[in-house]
């Protein structure tokens, strides 16, 4: 699949004055997705690694894990090896220009049925399958050490086999790469944002707040194990949902600020994710409170 610089209009051209060495990154794919994972500690991988009794409750399993990793009071729930824990959801933004020019946006996620718990095998299987057949380009926020590398380490715990996904091109430019450090692929805003990382690094929390994007709202990723704990997986995917829509966000604002799109055509496109949002809300409430958020945000910035 080709990468152009795309006009919402629908008209493909290229800005040959945004390629210029040190722009944050060049392209927007005709077909892209702006995704967001979520997962939980793996009962299954604590009982196996610390030799608890397959009869050891879930919650009893995740002490452990937690302990092992460095938990303390002050941190009880400490960030996990991605490879210890399982996926319970994936959700992205796509956006589409169609042959005719034409751009669309669409809100995907999996499992595509809260009341059926898809198991992670499978859904590993859905979405590297679709990433293999479609090639869309990604874009995530610290998705080089979380999101992707969860991905790929727990395809390998499946032994699946996603060579469309996984494959990697002799040279840059002869084919798809999504863990080519400076490809066009694969972006990981974060990486943009805060070049070096470090305690300076924002979250996604942070930056889409402060740049009138809602943020986290009603959750954060520490209550995820308990809502799956607890069979809340439509709140799951609810939450997943709402990031995946922030990452877009922040995507669209970024490549504004680096003239992948001029103020008119932003505008255009912030359109297009609003009508997308009351599209999506008939059947999903909580997008409504994001939403009013949305409006709430973008008011108090426009008057910062």
């Amino acid at each position: 699949m080709g990468s152009t610089n795309i006009h919402p209009n629908g008209i493909s051209n290229t800005f040959s004055h945004c390629f210029h060495k040190g722009t944050m990154f060049k392209t927007v794919h005709k077909l892209l997705w702006a995704f967001d994972a979520e997962w939980v500690p793996d009962p299954e991988a604590g009982r196996q690694l610390h030799d608890l009794p397959a009869e050891t409750p879930v919650e009893e399993v995740w002490k452990v894990m937690w302990k092992q990793g460095g938990a303390t009071e002050e941190n009880p729930q400490p960030y996990l090896k991605t490879i210890l824990c399982r996926l319970v959801s994936i959700a992205a933004v796509q956006r589409h220009q169609l042959p005719d020019g034409r751009v669309a946006l669409s809100l995907l996620s999996l499992p595509r049925d809260p009341q059926h718990n898809t198991g992670e095998k499978e859904l590993l299987q859905k979405f590297l399958g679709a990433i293999g057949e479609r090639h869309p380009q990604l874009i995530g926020y610290n998705s080089t050490t979380s999101d992707l590398r969860i991905l790929t380490q727990r395809a390998i715990c499946h032994g699946l086999h996603a060579p469309g996904f996984a494959q990697r091109p002799n040279k840059p430019w002869e084919g798809v790469d999504y863990f080519a450090k400076g490809g066009d692929w694969h972006i990981d805003l974060k990486d943009f944002a805060a070049p070096g990382w470090g305690q300076g690094s924002p979250s996604l929390h942070e930056l889409a707040v402060l740049s009138g994007i809602p943020g986290k709202l009603d959750n954060s990723g520490e209550d995820v194990p308990h809502m799956w704990l607890h069979g809340h997986l439509d709140r799951i995917i609810a939450y997943n949902e709402r990031d995946a829509l922030t990452t877009y966000l922040v995507w669209l604002r970024m490549a504004h600020m680096i003239g992948l799109f001029n103020s008119e055509q932003y505008q255009l496109e912030q359109k297009r994710t609003r009508e997308l949002i009351q599209r999506e809300s008939a059947q999903k409430p909580h997008l409504h409170d994001y939403l009013t958020a949305w409006e709430r945000l973008s008011a108090w910035r426009a008057s910062a």
